[in-house]
């Protein structure tokens, strides 16, 4: 593995991942613990990050204009958790992050700030008459879809070429009614992959590739409920680790 890619490359994934991801599914629990994670891939995963937006942030990020309001409520939330934690360097006009980047706070560009931030991408879902939709989101680490596919629609649409999310359908979307300000929830899934790269889109018309390769990835999901706007958001912290030594084998989830 070269230098950079094993820096941006997580050892093994953690067992409390693991374990949540050989939950059945749905497979949702009551979050105990931090909402977001700084890790020992911190630096690399973020400079990653910070090129992508600034290179072109409408490939990894969209926001709508009914999720504006949440997304605004989103940074000031994620601010407010930082400023409690180490390494963090809160101000009223930028960031001081643990690898000693400065991150200037644009609140005219919320989800592009919060994506220079966490390693974490947040989907914002806002109630619609079809459930909840996709009012806005930054997603630097897709697995296996993309982000222009998906804003905009509601949950089953963005599901909908995945077979196994027809069963629980309905028990998610009660998922996402249900979830209280202050109690999260959070999921976890693995999949295993012949290409390590974080960002991995795929096109809903693009052929499946079957499971299998080198690499685990999993993804701890969590959902939080916006106290003003209603908002569900959907924040998704990836962890890549080779398959040798990643603390478990997974069959794509």
């Amino acid at each position: 593995m070269s230098g950079l890619l094993s820096g941006l490359l997580h050892g093994q994934v953690p067992g409390e991942v693991l374990a949540a991801a050989a939950r059945p599914l749905p497979g949702v629990q009551p979050l105990v613990g931090d909402w977001l994670c700084v890790d020992e891939v911190y630096a690399a995963q973020m400079a990653l990050r910070r090129e992508m937006l600034a290179r072109d942030a409408g490939l990894v990020e969209a926001l709508l204009p009914p999720g504006v309001g949440a997304a605004c409520e989103l940074l000031d939330m994620v601010l407010d958790v930082l400023a409690r934690m180490p390494g963090f360097e809160v101000s009223d006009g930028w960031v001081h992050c643990p690898d000693g980047a400065e991150v200037v706070l644009d609140r005219n560009f919320p989800l592009v700030t919060l994506g220079q931030l966490v390693q974490e991408d947040f989907c914002i879902m806002g109630a619609g008459p079809q459930g909840h939709v996709m009012q806005g989101a930054v997603l630097c680490f897709p697995a296996s879809w993309t982000l222009a596919e998906k804003i905009g629609k509601p949950l089953g649409a963005i599901h909908g070429p995945v077979p196994e999310y027809d069963p629980v359908a309905a028990r998610v979307q009660r998922l996402f009614d249900g979830v209280q300000v202050g109690r999260p929830l959070w999921r976890a899934n693995r999949m295993l992959y012949g290409d390590p790269a974080l960002f991995h889109p795929r096109r809903e018309a693009d052929p499946r590739v079957e499971a299998g390769g080198a690499y685990l990835r999993c993804e701890r999901q969590v959902l939080t409920r916006l106290a003003k706007s209603r908002a569900v958001v959907f924040s998704i912290k990836t962890y890549v680790a080779p398959v040798e030594g990643a603390g478990a084998s997974g069959g794509d989830i």
